[in-house]
């Protein structure tokens, strides 16, 4: 009989449980669809054990750089922050991404969890905004570079390759704009929040919009404070630049790692990066969880000239177990750890630099 704890961490974790499982049934399909799992049995022994560790030592990686970064915008704003809060909160959102459709549960949760490390809540929205638009820029950037470099091989191997580029780039510059107005513009924040809470009203999805627009409006008073104060840091975002550089480049080289552990040597270093840059951002904005089917199709359609003789799907699986299934592990140990870490007294809310100013 299932014990009344267990329910209860069921209930609370139903949608990240159905989302993993999602992902996996989509796996399975693969693997049977095209006798994937005969395959690994068959390729399994002879893989390169040194390669497949060290691609798993990569993404370990990414995640320290997370946090790294993380800390960096962190301590403009909150000096008495530790790397330690700013890698467990880097994990959260990790994990929160992997749960969510189109990536969108990861931010909120690490401002929720901030909230509850003691950070002020408009110093963790400025931060988490700010982290997010270097990110998403420097990502739409690299993926370009790739795009130039090898642009002509990959319109020669891969079909309606220009389609899914541009679907790509603009998806995600779409965001990148919405993002710059939220943090940019306040007047243009407060119009289309206006707007859409009485929208909202109209088809009768939201009470009350006239007193929750206030009560919004307060707390992106005090978010776009902390945007003000850290758009003045320009080192600190040279720095996070760096970082996040190094980061999405060592996820790029995770494949060229499995690709050699696969005991393949003909393609070039750069060519599968620029694969994995074109994977990542169009799995961006899949609007599934985990970006279960988008991710696995993207791959196969990318990675396919490259991992032959019926490697393919053996290939997908392990990227996908160490991309995706070990980021949740990491991301469920730390979300375990952050609730045994002790709050931080924060000395200078925003909330009292906003009284100062009126």
């Amino acid at each position: 009989m299932i014990s009344l704890t267990l329910k209860q961490t069921i209930k609370r974790n139903l949608f990240g449980i159905i989302t993993v499982l999602l992902s996996a049934i989509i796996l399975l399909v693969f693997l049977f669809a095209s006798d994937g799992i005969a395959s690994l049995q068959e390729i399994g022994p002879s893989l390169s054990v040194s390669w497949l560790l060290l691609a798993i030592g990569l993404s370990a990686s990414t995640w320290v750089l997370e946090g790294l970064t993380l800390n960096l915008f962190c301590k403009i704003l909150c000096p008495q922050w530790t790397f330690r809060y700013s890698l467990d909160i880097g994990l959260l959102g990790i994990l929160y991404s992997a749960l969510t459709p189109f990536s969108t549960g990861g931010q909120p949760m690490q401002i929720f969890y901030m909230k509850r490390l003691g950070m002020d809540v408009g110093k963790s929205g400025s931060i988490i905004a700010m982290k997010t638009l270097v990110y998403q820029v420097i990502m739409v950037l690299s993926a370009l570079l790739m795009v130039v470099m090898r642009l002509g091989f990959f319109q020669r191997e891969v079909s309606n390759f220009s389609f899914v580029t541009v679907i790509g780039v603009l998806s995600n510059s779409t965001f990148i704009a919405l993002l710059l107005l939220f943090t940019i513009s306040r007047k243009g924040t407060e119009k289309v929040l206006k707007k859409g809470l009485y929208f909202l009203n109209r088809i009768h999805l939201c009470k009350n919009p006239e007193e929750r627009y206030h009560r919004i409006n307060d707390q992106l008073m005090l978010f776009h404070n902390g945007a003000r104060i850290m758009g003045k840091k320009r080192r600190v975002y040279i720095a996070g630049s760096l970082l996040t550089i190094v980061q999405i480049f060592v996820g790029y080289l995770v494949p060229y790692c499995l690709y050699r552990s696969f005991g393949f040597s003909g393609q070039d270093v750069l060519t599968i990066m620029a694969a994995q840059a074109f994977v990542t951002m169009i799995s961006a904005f899949v609007p599934l969880p985990g970006a279960s089917g988008g991710a696995e199709g993207s791959f196969y359609l990318f990675f396919s000239m490259f991992f032959t003789g019926g490697t393919i799907v053996p290939a997908m699986v392990l990227w996908r177990a160490i991309t995706y299934y070990m980021n949740i592990a990491a991301g469920a140990v730390a979300a375990g750890f952050v609730d045994k870490l002790t709050p931080i007294v924060d000395e200078n809310p925003l909330h009292h630099d906003q009284k100062k100013e009126e």
